[in-house]
């Protein structure tokens, strides 16, 4: 039996590192930098170990070779491991009371509508099961508590198995509030809590490779959602994929980014909207 790979790889040359980091750009559009080196050599080193492989081009290979869609599953853990995980419930509030505040203005002009809502980099759930939670509140005040839908989608096939069942340790729900606790949350035998079926019914899971965003059937949204996301990404593509973005929303449809994330950039069709500690664009019109 051959030692453990993580005891006997040496550390990646540059040849290696440049096809690592080409075919992890051109597959998913991850821009790794220096720094992220050593990370990717430990990820690389988990999954030599957990599929009896030895060196980093032996993994390389057998990621490439044969048909793309068999090592779905593989590409899937591998990227799981490299993008940071971390999410929270209602994790920025500015942008949370910025998209109440929209939900509030929907429901008043529109008797009838139906408010879509979409979470680009979902994770784990948190972030679109935190927008069902106010567009629930706000819609039920209204009287059209199931006249709203949330979609969540993320690269990884694992992250969005574990949204879809939507159970929490009770630690990640410090920022909800103990009413919408109470009222969103089941409790389940081994001390974790589950969203709710009602809530659960208003949100769907979907994997999306966000380099793939010209071929996705998703379109009028009223408000699309993508924090933390674009980090990842460099400068030009992070532009690329605002603009594909916001080809998905509806004529007064919101986009939501992360502080920083996108500097220096305009778009014709969408107006920046004004909000202390937020960044966030309006549809004002048909994008040419």
């Amino acid at each position: 039996m051959s030692k453990p790979p993580a005891a006997s790889l040496a550390n990646m040359d540059v040849e290696q590192f440049e096809l690592w980091k080409n075919m992890l750009e051109q597959r998913t559009g991850m821009a790794l930098t220096e720094a992220r080196k050593p990370y990717l050599e430990l990820c690389i080193a988990q999954r030599l170990k957990a599929l009896s492989l030895e060196q980093y081009m032996d993994y390389y290979h057998y990621l490439v070779s044969g048909n793309l869609a068999e090592k779905a599953m593989e590409w899937s853990v591998l990227v799981d491991r490299l993008t940071v995980q971390e999410t929270s419930f209602f994790r920025h509030p500015s942008s949370f009371e910025l998209v109440n505040r929209e939900l509030e203005a929907f429901y008043r002009a529109n008797s009838k509508g139906y408010w879509n809502a979409w979470s680009v980099g979902c994770s784990t759930g948190e972030e679109p099961y935190s927008i069902a939670m106010l567009a629930h509140q706000v819609a039920q005040r209204y009287g059209r508590e199931k006249q709203f839908g949330v979609m969540g989608t993320d690269i990884s096939l694992f992250t969005i198995a574990a949204a879809r069942e939507g159970k929490y340790r009770v630690t990640r729900l410090n920022n909800v509030s103990p009413e919408h606790q109470a009222q969103f949350f089941n409790k389940l035998p081994d001390g974790q809590l589950q969203v709710n079926e009602a809530l659960r019914e208003r949100v769907c899971f979907a994997r999306l490779n966000v380099l793939e965003l010209k071929k996705t059937p998703i379109n009028n949204m009223n408000l699309i959602y993508c924090q933390n996301m674009l980090i990842y990404f460099r400068r030009w593509r992070r532009h690329e994929i605002v603009r594909r973005l916001s080809e998905r929303l509806a004529v007064g449809g919101v986009l939501v980014l992360g502080l920083g994330e996108l500097t220096e950039w305009r778009l014709p069709g969408l107006k920046r909207i004004e909000m202390a500690d937020t960044l966030a664009f309006r549809r004002v019109a048909e994008n040419n």
